[in-house]
């Protein structure tokens, strides 16, 4: 194995021709996630594709909305579900605070409202909405809704990790968006 100078935290390990990914491209970046590192530990986590949510809460300026893409299930028996906004964010203190939201799983061809969401937590006449008889704002037309009350907020570095208790969910059919090494796509089945 050959290594890049020692000290700069990342160096290059020679990959098997067997190994999945381009056969063009023989090596792995392998490094120590610290302050140096950042911008590689975010490329590694974005190889994970994740389905997109929007997140709502009705906040003392009205209406927010976040896109999100660390959302998880977490339990059947209570039905409880997870996702974890940044700390740096703007929306981080009215979501934290929020004893109520609902997390919209976006549908494949709503890359506009998830892309609206990521820069800006309001500006909702842009879409159909209405409010939910806790007073949240609920996004028309997503793959999947999950209407929640806050059952936990936990600390997690520069995030937390909010745990909603689901008192109400809706689905529909059709695809979901996906959100990959900063792109937003679809998912193609394999025969």
């Amino acid at each position: 194995m050959t290594f890049s100078a020692p000290g700069d935290g990342q160096f290059a390990v020679p990959v098997s021709p067997d190994s999945q990914g381009d056969p063009r491209d023989m090596s792995e970046t392998v490094f120590t996630p610290n302050a140096d590192t950042t911008r590689q530990f975010r490329d590694a986590l974005g190889c994970f594709g994740t389905g997109v949510t929007v997140v709502t809460a009705q906040s003392d300026q009205g209406p927010l909305g976040m896109t999100a893409n660390s959302f998880s299930s977490v339990s059947l028996d209570p039905p409880l579900v997870l996702w974890a906004p940044a700390k740096s964010s703007r929306r981080y203190a009215s979501f934290a605070k929020a004893q109520h939201f609902a997390i919209h799983v976006m549908g494949e061809d709503q890359d506009a409202m998830a892309r609206h969401f990521a820069r800006a937590g309001d500006g909702f006449d842009a879409f159909d909405w209405s409010r939910s008889e806790a007073g949240v704002p609920i996004l028309a037309g997503c793959l999947a809704r999950f209407e929640c009350h806050l059952a936990a907020l936990h600390d997690a570095g520069d995030h937390a990790i909010i745990v909603g208790h689901v008192d109400r969910a809706a689905f529909r059919p059709g695809k979901g968006l996906i959100f990959k090494q900063g792109q937003y796509g679809g998912f193609s089945e394999k025969g």
